[in-house]
């Protein structure tokens, strides 16, 4: 994981483990900025924003620019 900053606790953590942990596990996304993510999203985990369709429309979107 050394390319993606996580937070202190999760750095050590496995792949299953981060996947698993809540979005909070990635180094500046506060515990606030999860509950909204859950309100507005239903988005609690960081494999579910991952998924999330808005996030990877905005990835293809953003390849698709750098391929010009």
């Amino acid at each position: 994981m050394a390319s993606i900053d996580l937070d202190k606790a999760w750095a050590d953590k496995s792949l299953n483990e981060i996947l698993a942990a809540p979005v909070s596990a990635l180094k500046g996304v506060s515990d606030r900025d999860g509950e909204l993510l859950k309100e507005a999203f239903g988005v609690t985990t960081v494999a579910e924003l991952a998924e999330l369709k808005y996030v990877r429309w905005a990835k293809a979107l953003s390849t698709l620019g750098a391929a010009k």
